[in-house]
């Protein structure tokens, strides 16, 4: 997995653009299913500036989900902030939908798609994947804390287990987004969720 290489000489590429071309070698193909020459081929680099640059393939994928995480999959933290609860989920599934099924990339989310049936050798690169899938779930379930201890949410409501339950909601769009549903398909049952939500949990 290491697979480094020595530094050569100074890069010579836009560094932002090569990494959202492996990101989306990495999301289309997965992390075992993308070898050296398909990123070398996507990027239009060298296997030698490739390990110049970002060390090893372990290191690069690292970064893509980084890349992803920024560009498609964060709850940012104006949108965290946002009042009402039902209007931040609802803005957030909603941009998951519409990202998941748009034509521009590969359907899914790159965290979920690109790091599913690891080899042993590989388990490290599938905890770094789960890692950032966890720390999502984490930032809901302290907005929904927020939620519950500002009134909006039931007293009772386990914002804990709710966080995971969205997180689930995500998990299953993306796969469905992989077998074809469209963006409309998907935003339906972004507003089937946030709808359940309003009606079992918001005080009202």
């Amino acid at each position: 997995m290491k697979n480094t290489r020595s530094r050569g000489r100074p890069l010579s590429f836009d560094r932002e653009l090569v990494l959202s071309k492996a990101a989306e070698c990495f999301w289309a193909n997965g992390y075992e299913g993308t070898s050296i020459a398909d990123l070398t081929q996507a990027m239009g680099i060298t296997p030698q500036s490739l390990y110049t640059a970002f060390h090893s393939k372990a290191e690069l994928f690292s970064q893509a989900l980084d890349w992803y995480a920024a560009t498609f999959g964060g709850l940012e933290p104006d949108n965290l902030d946002a009042p009402g609860i039902v209007d931040t989920l609802t803005h957030w599934l909603h941009r998951q939908a519409e990202a998941f099924a748009s034509p521009l990339h590969p359907k899914g989310c790159m965290i979920s798609v690109a790091a599913i049936g690891f080899a042993e050798e590989n388990r490290a690169i599938a905890r770094m994947a789960s890692a950032k899938r966890e720390a999502t779930i984490e930032r809901l379930r302290q907005r929904l804390s927020r939620a519950v201890s500002e009134g909006e949410l039931k007293a009772e409501t386990d914002s804990a287990s709710l966080a995971r339950f969205i997180g689930a909601i995500v998990q299953g769009m993306t796969i469905q987004a992989r077998d074809g549903a469209t963006e409309q398909q998907l935003t339906a049952l972004a507003a089937l969720a946030c709808t359940a939500l309003t009606d079992c949990l918001l005080n009202q």
